[in-house]
């Protein structure tokens, strides 16, 4: 039998006595937060390297030294399966001169990385063991030489990565324990990586977390049908330290989700994770949005597609659950193309002397919150911090 995800013991998200929007109100965002090349240096610096950011899918790494590349906001990471299974991460660059080690692939299988450059070698834990004409070194330049070291965790059959190092805090505890429960839910670490979508967008970063981060848009740009419309006004909105969820009743199942108030199975739950993770979770499947910044206006935004596989090689119910999702796929990559057109339209007015500022209303409570964090997290403060303001 397919896995079908319920809400099992976690709270209840979504219905009566359920508090539908946090106490956030309406708010302004200024252009410049996405336009601005010295605060994207900023958020660059101070935000992006201390955070825990997806960096594959535990089954892009199957055996010891399968490895994949990570490039986002002027890093390059290598990450890599150890043979005791464990995974480990480091900057893809050659200690001598700087060159990238992994040749511009972005995947592979090697014991050793060796730099095209001058031939230095590096084992998978980004160590340094081999130097040609070693003796022309001074030995105290190579003691101990190694391509510097990233945090690494995996996390419901996701690998994510943190540069902060050693001061990084644990995974699940930035992730938070209401998000953890939630997405537990639907056991992600046995779904199956059904295809991964790469597009190259024109915009920052922060404008695509925007994007996914509400619902008020299904309407206009979606034209979905007016029960849903109907329906969406229903849905709840909750924040979770730095983080947040949104859950949105399916218009097709508001009788058995009033009956149950299984918001898992009868809802799409929708989950941001600080500050470049999105989750958009269906009962028959899920999608990864990961808008990854590149610039200050040029955005790679990664579309990670998991369904549920057979439980067993005499699953009958498989092939009709396969056929449903694919047609489900098929329509939700439509309404991806439709976002991603938005996107475009955004590059063309981002200089505009007429664009001013975003208007944010009450139920844009989640996009509100987002950019409070980042401006918190610039002003020397911790993403972390949210946590103590929740309790």
């Amino acid at each position: 039998m397919v896995h079908q995800p319920t809400r099992g013991d976690v709270p209840a998200r979504l219905g009566p006595g359920v508090e539908q929007l946090p106490d956030v109100g309406p708010a302004t965002v200024d252009a410049d937060v996405y336009r601005d090349p010295a605060r994207y240096e900023q958020e660059r610096t101070h935000v992006l390297r201390s955070a825990w950011l997806v960096a594959a899918r535990s089954s892009e790494l199957p055996g010891a030294g399968d490895w994949v590349t990570y490039e986002g906001h002027g890093e390059v990471l290598v990450v890599s399966r150890q043979s005791d299974g464990t995974v480990a991460a480091f900057h893809d660059v050659c200690q001598h001169r700087g060159s990238r080690l992994t040749r511009g692939a972005t995947s592979g299988c090697d014991r050793r990385l060796t730099c095209p450059w001058h031939g230095w070698v590096y084992d998978t834990t980004g160590t340094l063991v081999g130097v040609p004409e070693r003796e022309d070194f001074d030995p105290t330049h190579l003691d101990g030489l190694r391509a510097p070291t990233v945090a690494t965790d995996e996390w419901a059959g996701w690998v994510w990565v943190n540069m902060g190092g050693e001061d990084a805090p644990r995974l699940l505890d930035w992730i938070g324990p209401e998000i953890v429960a939630d997405l537990g839910r639907f056991g992600m670490e046995d779904m199956v990586l059904h295809e991964k979508l790469v597009f190259d967008l024109p915009v920052n970063y922060k404008a695509v977390v925007d994007g996914f981060n509400e619902v008020y848009h299904v309407t206009e740009l979606h034209h979905v049908q007016p029960e849903f419309t109907r329906a969406a006004r229903d849905t709840s909105f909750h924040l979770s330290g730095p983080n947040s969820m949104m859950f949105v009743p399916n218009p097709s199942r508001l009788d058995e989700l009033a009956t149950s108030g299984d918001h898992v199975r009868h809802a799409i739950c929708h989950y941001v994770v600080f500050p470049n993770t999105v989750f958009n979770n269906n009962p028959d499947q899920i999608q990864l949005f990961q808008p990854v910044p590149l610039s200050v206006d040029s955005t790679r935004f990664i579309c990670w597609d998991l369904m549920y596989g057979p439980e067993g090689d005499d699953d009958r119910d498989h092939p009709a659950y396969l056929e449903a999702a694919l047609n489900h796929w098929a329509m939700l990559q439509r309404v991806v193309g439709e976002d991603l057109f938005v996107f475009s339209e955004l590059a063309a007015t981002r200089d505009s002397m007429g664009y001013r500022r975003n208007v944010f209303s009450e139920r844009e409570a989640k996009l509100t919150h987002y950019h409070r964090v980042m401006e918190h997290c610039l002003a020397g403060g911790e993403a972390m911090d949210f946590w103590d303001q929740s309790a």
